[in-house]
């Protein structure tokens, strides 16, 4: 693997010396890449990627009011964190889709578009109480589609916990976890974490805590997105934020050529073959996907194109959709964690 450890470890340096870390994602995540056996970045491949994009408009993705549920009242929040709770594992065959007129969906987008299809028919669906006791059959009917999400069984309790938590500390309000961060984005990313167990996205690596707070990153940014940055979408360090491991940012990052595998990691992905769970390769997937995202938008910065990495994630994310040259299968693992 083309990798320089040396030269990692002084880009990650420059990084973490002058980019704020107080969720620990970085420098948690530093340490996993400095000793990776099965993952490298390929900072050469950085470099020509960022010179490729740093000629063109890079298309950020706005936030999609077609699909996603907006009232501009308290319901939206609720929704955005009941979006998120369920926002994980949609890989598998059959693919779950649903089909909302005459637009058929599967993954994210079904998910965005099943939960705003249930609070039109159900308002009490962005109703605390009701997802405290919601049952798995109402769940599942909100979800209604072709095939069945995968881990049912996981995003019930997920939502129990988020209603249950908002009902007996927050008397019911979403509005008043997100007030209690004062507009400090890691700082909600860090109550939501330390509240709700589903979005606590810690694991362990040889002997030591690693950081990704996935999902509670994600909510911040999609209330940032979906309020256009106003309001409760106002936050004063949104650029605190790390990108957002998950499985389908390495994804394209490995068809650029940033990303590499192992042989042995590479045949298996290939294979489709589930990898496990808090396992060395995962962890080391994502921990490479954190530190590729931060070392391309630093190299994008030096050419005056400056984004945040939750910008950056959200143009990662939408061209992994498409068709690209190289582009193999990403890493399966099943979790509720991305």
């Amino acid at each position: 693997m083309p990798t320089n450890f040396s030269r990692i470890s002084e880009r990650a340096f420059q990084v973490l010396s002058t980019r704020p870390d107080p969720l620990g994602v970085l420098s948690t995540t530093a340490r996993v890449n400095l000793g990776a056996r099965k993952v490298a970045i390929d900072l050469r491949r950085i470099e020509s990627v960022a010179q490729v994009l740093s000629l063109r408009e890079l298309p950020i993705p706005a936030w999609n009011y077609n699909h996603h549920f907006f009232d501009s009242t308290e319901k939206t929040l609720t929704y955005l964190f009941l979006l998120d709770a369920l926002n994980f594992s949609f890989w598998g065959e059959p693919r779950w889709s649903v089909t909302i007129g005459k637009t058929k969906l599967d993954g994210y987008w079904a998910l965005a578009a099943s939960l705003k299809r249930a609070a039109s028919e159900n308002e009490r669906v962005l109703d605390a109480n009701f997802l405290a006791e919601v049952s798995p059959r109402e769940l599942l009917h909100s979800l209604r589609g072709r095939g069945t999400i995968p881990m049912l069984v996981e995003r019930w309790r997920n939502v129990q916990e988020l209603g249950r938590v908002l009902r007996d500390h927050f008397g019911g309000h979403p509005a008043r976890v997100v007030s209690a961060a004062e507009q400090d984005a890691p700082r909600l990313a860090q109550i939501i974490a330390e509240h709700f167990s589903s979005f606590n996205d810690t694991t362990v690596h040889e002997q030591h805590a690693v950081n990704f707070f996935k999902r509670a990153q994600l909510v911040v940014a999609d209330i940032w997105g979906a309020f256009g940055g106003k309001g409760w979408g106002e936050f004063r360090n949104l650029s605190d934020l790390t990108a957002f491991a998950d499985y389908k940012l390495p994804q394209i990052l490995r068809a650029w050529g940033i990303l590499k595998y192992s042989p042995s990691l590479a045949r298996r992905v290939d294979q489709k073959r589930e990898l496990m769970k808090d396992g060395t390769e995962e962890i080391e997937i994502r921990a490479a996907t954190l530190w590729a995202v931060e070392f391309l938008r630093e190299a994008l910065a030096k050419r005056g194109r400056v984004v945040t990495s939750v910008q950056m994630d959200w143009f990662l994310w939408q061209s992994s959709q498409g068709a690209a040259r190289g582009k193999k299968p990403y890493h399966r693992v099943r979790t509720i964690y991305y």
